[in-house]
């Protein structure tokens, strides 16, 4: 959990709830996890179908392999939680994420790295809670994709998008 960067088309408009705001006019954005319904739907279907075959996965006690997989895993993936299947080459801008849920936006798309960092820093963009962290913190998540909520080290407790610099 933190602040990771998607690669998103230059035109990506991260879906909205259907209460689309807060009380305080910011969005509410449909919470997304980093990868495809095709990706997730493939995968659940694998395991569907190595359950039924009876292949059950070795941490699976002995009454879970009772149940349906279903019950045990949940579900089929709700395509609503996933990212789209974007084009082949599409994928070239920057769009930092909180991913505390499964993934919304906490920035604009940006053209670059840097002009990301930027946005952030200039915008007082959360790192963590109400911390916010420098361009030279930003730029180092955004060159690297990926931040945890927190850090602590010999020098205290950071967002994880400042504590990676200390």
């Amino acid at each position: 959990m933190g602040r990771e960067v998607r690669m998103v088309p230059p035109d990506w408009k991260h879906p909205l709830l259907a209460v689309p705001t807060y009380r305080d006019g910011s969005p509410r954005y449909q919470p997304m996890f980093d990868r495809s319904y095709s990706q997730a739907k493939a995968e659940w279907d694998e395991g569907k179908a190595k359950w039924d075959r009876g292949e059950f996965p070795s941490y699976a006690g002995e009454d879970s392999c009772k149940m349906t997989y279903e019950e045990w895993a949940g579900g089929p993936p709700d395509p609503a939680y996933y990212m789209p299947d974007f084009p082949e080459g599409s994928r070239t801008h920057y769009q930092m994420y909180e991913d505390t849920s499964e993934g919304t936006p906490i920035s604009p798309v940006m053209e670059t790295p840097e002009a990301l960092a930027h946005w952030l820093a200039d915008n007082g963009a959360s790192s963590f809670g109400s911390d916010t962290a420098t361009y030279e913190q930003w730029l180092r998540v955004c060159g690297g994709g990926y931040a945890p909520s927190i850090v602590i080290n010999s020098t205290g407790v950071h967002s994880g998008v400042a504590g990676l610099t200390e």
